[in-house]
């Protein structure tokens, strides 16, 4: 869900840049979250599972899974996702939007970003933070980022691996799936849903 927070000592500045009619450009960066501690082997092959968030006026927003058709988009402290473990920060170009119209972006592109829709192959939070960059400096995200959801034959691989290391790291995610924040309740299904279509 989108929630705006604001710190007065953010604003200011831009309030200033604004008034004065400049076109401050301003940084944007993608951070880059490991979903599993298979990344740490996996990322030398210039692949993983990633998660990302787009970071630009020292806001990020992400994209992920729940049950509702609401909005899956959120905005969190940059470079501290809850339930992901921060890997890299990639700067990828700049932008002129002003922070109070990249919120109004993020608020509209919202909309279109249900978290009942996450798909992990095809509207996932990669696909997401690809959109907003290409709006924001027109350029993508780095193709390793999302790499394995473009890769249909690893994709059984990984979703088994990834299972399997669910399973590892919340052994009672089958009996207590509360104990796993939203996205993994919503991975975990999906790959029980998958694993039985594909059996």
């Amino acid at each position: 869900m989108w929630v705006p927070t604001l710190s007065s000592s953010s604003c200011s500045s831009d309030e200033r840049d604004e008034s004065s009619g400049e076109a401050a450009l301003t940084p944007v960066y993608l951070n880059v979250y490991d979903l599993t501690p298979v990344n740490n082997y996996l990322y030398w092959f210039g692949i993983g599972i990633f998660h990302s968030g787009i970071e630009a006026h020292n806001l990020e927003y992400c994209y992920g899974a729940h049950e509702y058709p609401t909005s899956g988009v959120y905005e969190v402290e940059p470079r501290n996702c809850p339930g992901f473990i921060f890997r890299r920060s990639v700067l990828l170009g700049t932008t002129s939007m002003s922070r109070s119209d990249f919120r109004s972006y993020m608020e509209k592109l919202s909309r279109k970003y249900h978290g009942d829709t996450y798909h992990l192959i095809a509207k996932n939070c990669n696909h997401f933070t690809e959109e907003v960059c290409l709006q924001l400096t027109g350029k993508p995200i780095p193709g390793w980022i999302n790499r394995l959801a473009r890769v249909p034959s690893v994709i059984v691989f990984c979703q088994k691996a990834f299972s399997l290391q669910l399973l590892v790291l919340f052994p009672n995610a089958l009996n207590s799936p509360m104990r796993m924040n939203q996205t993994q309740r919503h991975l975990l299904c999906q790959m029980k849903k998958d694993q039985s279509s594909i059996s």
